[in-house]
């Protein structure tokens, strides 16, 4: 399971340990709707079937990559490093009708694109197969800074 981070949203982290390392990679955590679609986190145990997603896990992992690969196609304009390897994105959330809510940062809150990065990511998110409709918030609590970013986005600004 990935390490606890401030970004935590209420949801619960995908199981799935693709979508897990995927998703903390640069800090962003992945949701399937607001259940844990294969087991309770703290018992092991299977979830009730109420609880469990509609979607199968390879959609689920399909869904994933195909968004993250949507992401690492949004850069700021300062930064030569995608947004999702900048630790911007702080959750995607997924629901049963493939609805996608994702919580977005920015590196300052006066950003000079602050009113259009969102929409970048907004239609990066949507041009994904199977996405039915997107909602991006801008969020600055927790507020960003360099230790959320991966490993990938230090070696390319040389911050290692």
């Amino acid at each position: 399971m990935a390490e606890n981070r401030e970004n935590e949203s209420t949801g619960t982290m995908a199981e799935n340990a693709s979508e897990v390392q995927s998703a903390d990679q640069a800090g962003a955590q992945l949701t399937e709707g607001a259940e844990d679609r294969n087991a309770d986190e703290h018992s092991g145990d299977p979830q009730p079937e109420h609880l469990q997603s509609a979607l199968s896990d390879e959609d689920i992992e399909q869904l994933t990559e195909d968004m993250v690969a949507a992401l690492k196609t949004v850069y700021d304009p300062e930064i030569p490093v995608d947004i999702y390897e900048l630790g911007l994105i702080y959750r995607i959330d997924v629901d049963d009708d493939r609805f996608v809510e994702v919580d977005m940062t920015l590196t300052a809150p006066g950003c000079p694109v602050a009113g259009e990065m969102p929409i970048w990511v907004e239609n990066a998110v949507r041009s994904v197969n199977g996405v039915s409709d997107v909602k991006v918030n801008l969020v600055f609590d927790p507020p960003w800074d360099m230790s959320r970013m991966s490993d990938e986005a230090r070696v390319a600004l040389n911050m290692y």
